[in-house]
């Protein structure tokens, strides 16, 4: 395999920054393979996100993946940050593992300065594709957030062996269901974070963003008795796509699937508070997926939803569809920034798919996030085991 040379890497960085990933990837992939050297057929790229399976038919060859890491470019995991852009300094932000009979995962634990208080609510965070824990955490800026509410923090990290391009496997039925893959890793994450931390069990919650958001969606369906709700950032439904070309479908807008509720378990019988934050001018995952998510988690019994249109405090425009219960209480909010692509919404740029611009999304779920909690958390010790 020869080496990229620096023309062929800066037309590649040229056409990445101008939206065109499908050619930037062809003069990577012609880059990385001899005149002879044979590889396999490229996983399809959708505005900066490529979803692929490690063993499936379509997927980015070693050599292009690592070309894809080195240039550094928008939507590719980075490797450094500042730890002022990490995390709060009255904070920690550690690493540790977890493993089980379905696998191992690596994960960083934001620690907040309030951790010796009292027990404290838990917010599992789940990387889009080619993300990596500290990217995801620097984009959002979660940690910020979370130490202003005494949250700890979680970001279970996917590795290149489970998804070459580090893509939550939120399209595969083996990846939908309680007890089994990587509903059970996370599941198993979270145990283990309450388990050896001060974590209010009935305060327990999950989100992500796109592949992510699609995961958190998933948590949410296939482990009820242990997320009190769910927030969904540029994701899709849980049972929106059984397999790769599904997936592709469904990012695109064909709303198909996600009606058939094999993947909960009993105890999710009951609606589960949901957070959508979706940009309509998103060209990865078609915008009606984030209703779509709402739609899901409301269940047979449509409620009604109130809307609004406002700016953000940066000016921007969103509209808002909130239902709220006979308290006040939100239990289900859709957020649609107008104008926003596929990215986080109110982060920082320094992180990959993040914008500063619209609502701080963040800020967002995490007040949406603590008006719930779950009544009952006496399962919570069995979380990683099949129903």
């Amino acid at each position: 395999m020869k080496m990229l040379d620096m023309a062929k890497m800066q037309e590649a960085t040229r056409l990445t920054r101008a939206g065109r990933l499908n050619e930037a990837l062809a003069i990577l992939q012609g880059a990385s393979a001899g005149p002879s050297e044979h590889h396999t057929p490229a996983s399809k790229v959708i505005d900066g996100e490529v979803v692929s399976e490690q063993k499936g038919q379509e997927k980015v060859s070693a050599g292009v993946a690592r070309a894809l890491h080195g240039l550094n470019l928008p939507g590719t995991g980075r490797s450094a940050f500042r730890e002022s852009d990490l995390a709060p300094a009255d904070g920690q932000f550690i690493g540790d593992s977890f493993s089980s009979s379905q696998g191992a995962r690596h994960y960083k634990l934001y620690i907040p300065s309030a951790a010796k208080a009292e027990a404290r609510p838990l917010i599992v965070m789940l990387h889009g594709c080619t993300q990596t824990a500290e990217d995801f955490a620097v984009g959002t800026r979660m940690n910020f957030v979370a130490e202003s509410q005494g949250c700890y923090v979680v970001y279970p990290e996917q590795p290149q062996g489970a998804n070459v391009s580090k893509c939550w496997n939120w399209f595969r039925p083996s990846d939908q269901t309680r007890g089994t893959g990587e509903p059970a890793l996370i599941a198993g994450i979270t145990r283990q974070v309450a388990e050896t931390h001060n974590i209010d069990t009935s305060r327990v919650y999950v989100a992500g963003l796109s592949a992510g958001g699609a995961a958190a969606a998933i948590m949410g369906e296939t482990y009820p008795d242990i997320y009190a709700a769910v927030g969904v950032h540029s994701g899709l439904a849980c049972g929106a796509a059984h397999d790769l070309p599904s997936a592709f479908s469904a990012m695109r807008g064909a709303i198909t699937g996600g009606k058939d509720r094999h993947t909960a378990s009993a105890a999710g019988s009951s609606r589960k508070p949901t957070i959508v934050f979706h940009g309509d001018s998103d060209a990865t995952v078609h915008p009606r997926n984030g209703a779509h998510v709402i739609d899901r988690a409301r269940g047979e019994n449509k409620m009604e939803m109130q809307s609004e249109r406002s700016r953000s405090s940066n000016g921007e425009s969103f509209s808002l569809s909130v239902h709220r219960d006979e308290t006040g209480t939100s239990i289900f909010e859709l957020w649609e920034v107008h104008g926003a692509g596929h990215y986080w919404s109110g982060g920082s740029a320094t992180g990959s798919f993040a914008s500063e611009d619209g609502p701080n999304a963040s800020a967002e779920m995490v007040r949406f996030f603590l008006q719930h909690r779950l009544l009952r958390t006496a399962s919570f010790a069995d979380a990683s085991a099949s129903p």
